[in-house]
């Protein structure tokens, strides 16, 4: 077996040397997985989880860009599995998604993954049959470039990830059932009035009888939150102390993977600078940032260097602020960082939903654009002119029979100063380190695709047509096609395309950013290029688990021109 597993949190540039060695040339390694169910021990009651070698998260795999990869991935469990391998370029057969490029892997049997390995960057790969990836089917993929471009002191990986306390099975007949059901964050009376002194009586009741209206809550950032996940990096809770070694005056490069099923993250480290080098993979021009949001299914390579002798807390907060995960940055083991206070939750504004503030004409056929308030706002990107479909939101009356526990109920952290705003990265802020000249001139042709869902039924869509409903997306071999995404929803969706890459108009041309994940934020309108340069049948999904798995997926199909000789 040829990895090297790094991912428990500590390993320095110096892999990078045994990597030449071991993979010169176009030396074929052998890989193995095997993919088993093993009971865990994270939130101090025994679960089952799905793993890849018994570990969690599952081995960090190292390649070279220019490699044969052989992988062999054995399947111990009593069900089908699979693995795909998140953001690689690779014969559509090996992309690993049942039902779209292969059969899975059926209990007992052995597929074998064969491609050349032709790029470099951070990736990783996870399960993507049922709720295996929810149940701990992930691991990193970092791949060495031909010829090393950033020399670095030490090089970790941090991956961050969502542990459910439920069984997600339960958990989707939950939402399903009732789809606000793990909101603990909804507006009180005392918030009512808190409101009428900041923005005056008869404009507080009008946002709330638009909410009303609408049957929405602007709390509802995320769908399932930490009344039901324990957030992890590298498989570890905060309780776990995961730390990661330096010397001061060092270059630390952070590979942060968002592998969470549903959750988006707010990372910073508080006094210090971080340098995003590398988004998805792909090398970006350097920007200093104080934090950054990740989405679902996204990585982000930063690059920090921490001069003092002191300890700095890794703090990645979930985006709906019910929890957060953390690790420190340290001299040594023993030394601990403090944490930081979480900050306030953003509420959602009806200016975010499609219809403007206050109740002014809230169902009006467009609005103004809301403000880069966000982290990963794009300054491209403008309000939806549809107002969202979200008009049959479940109501907000909790059943007590198997009401969930908050887990911040007696110990709530305290609260950042709302003044005590960071600056963020935004997508805008992204911009290639290499143009890419395939982007002049005009598209070949533009399709919309408008998300959408319904709450109440927890039923998410592209088009308003769930996948079982669907026709495939097809477009021609060697196209460039623009890919207009229209927000019609009040959540964020990470849309991803296998196989392919998206380059997100963000106003930089040909140095528009190339990422394998777009974060699409509510009620916003964001247009990609994507050169059809891959044959084949591709998966093509929001990256939320529970929004793919109920809907919002689609099967693109790149095909030859009957006429064009192979």
């Amino acid at each position: 077996m040829h990895y090297w597993d790094f991912s428990g949190a500590r390993y320095s540039a110096a892999w990078l040397l045994l990597a030449s060695l071991v993979s010169s040339g176009t030396q074929a390694d052998v890989y193995r997985l095997s993919i088993s169910e093993k009971s865990i021990n994270l939130i101090g009651e025994t679960q089952q989880a799905v793993l890849a070698d018994a570990a969690l998260p599952a081995p960090t795999l190292h390649w070279r860009e220019g490699e044969d990869v052989t992988l062999e991935v054995t399947n111990l469990l009593k069900e089908s599995t699979s693995i795909h391998w998140h953001g690689i370029i690779l014969p559509y057969q090996m992309d690993g998604v049942p039902g779209i490029s292969f059969d899975g892997i059926e209990p007992g049997q052995t597929f074998t993954y064969q491609f050349k390995v032709k790029q470099n960057g951070t990736y990783w790969y996870h399960g993507h049959s049922g709720m295996q990836e929810q149940l701990g089917l992930f691991g990193a993929l970092i791949i060495a470039p031909q010829q090393e471009q950033q020399t670095v002191d030490r090089d970790y990986v941090v991956m961050l990830s969502d542990w459910p306390r439920a069984d997600p099975q339960r958990t989707m007949a939950r939402l399903k059932k009732q789809s606000d059901y793990y909101n603990f964050q909804q507006r009180t009376v005392g918030d009512f009035f808190v409101d009428i002194q900041r923005l005056g009586f008869w404009e507080t009741v009008s946002d709330r009888l638009a909410w009303g209206e609408m049957r929405m809550e602007p709390t509802d950032l995320a769908d399932v939150t930490g009344a039901n996940y324990r957030f992890l990096i590298n498989g570890q809770t905060a309780e776990a102390k995961p730390h990661y070694l330096f010397k001061p005056g060092e270059t630390v490069r952070l590979r942060f993977i968002n592998a969470s099923a549903m959750t988006h993250f707010d990372v910073r480290l508080p006094g210090l600078k971080m340098t995003v080098i590398a988004a998805d993979g792909q090398p970006v021009e350097p920007v200093d940032v104080e934090e950054f949001r990740i989405a679902v299914a996204e990585t982000y390579d930063v690059l920090v260097q921490p001069q003092t002798e002191q300890a700095y807390s890794i703090f990645a907060e979930a985006m709906d602020r019910s929890g957060y995960a953390s690790a420190t940055l340290t001299l040594r083991a023993d030394l601990q960082a403090t944490l930081p206070t979480m900050r306030p939750m953003t509420l959602l504004t009806l200016a975010d939903m499609g219809g403007e503030h206050a109740g002014h004409a809230v169902h009006q056929a467009s609005v103004q654009p809301t403000a880069d308030k966000e982290p990963g706002h794009a300054h491209t990107e403008h309000s939806a002119t549809p107002v969202p479909t979200m008009t049959e939101h479940a109501g907000h009356q909790h059943a007590t029979a198997e009401a969930p526990q908050n887990p911040h109920a007696g110990h709530v952290m305290p609260v950042a100063d709302a003044s005590d705003t960071a600056k963020p990265l935004s997508y805008s802020q992204l911009i290639a380190a290499q143009p890419n000249h395939a982007l002049m001139g005009p598209p070949d042709r533009e399709i919309k695709l408008r998300l959408t869902g319904n709450m109440q039924r927890y039923i998410w869509s592209f088009d308003d047509t769930k996948f079982a409903d669907a026709e495939p997306i097809r477009v021609k071999f060697g196209e460039r096609i623009r890919f207009t995404y229209v927000n019609e929803t009040m959540m964020n969706h990470p849309i991803h395309i296998h196989g392919l890459w998206q380059y997100l108009d963000n106003g930089n041309g040909m140095y528009n950013p190339k990422k394998h994940v777009i974060n699409v934020k509510p009620g916003q309108t964001v247009s990609v290029d994507v050169p059809a340069d891959a044959e084949g049948e591709w998966a093509f999904h929001c990256h939320l688990l529970y929004h793919m798995d109920t809907g919002m997926f689609r099967k693109l199909i790149v095909e030859r021109a009957e006429h064009e000789h192979r």
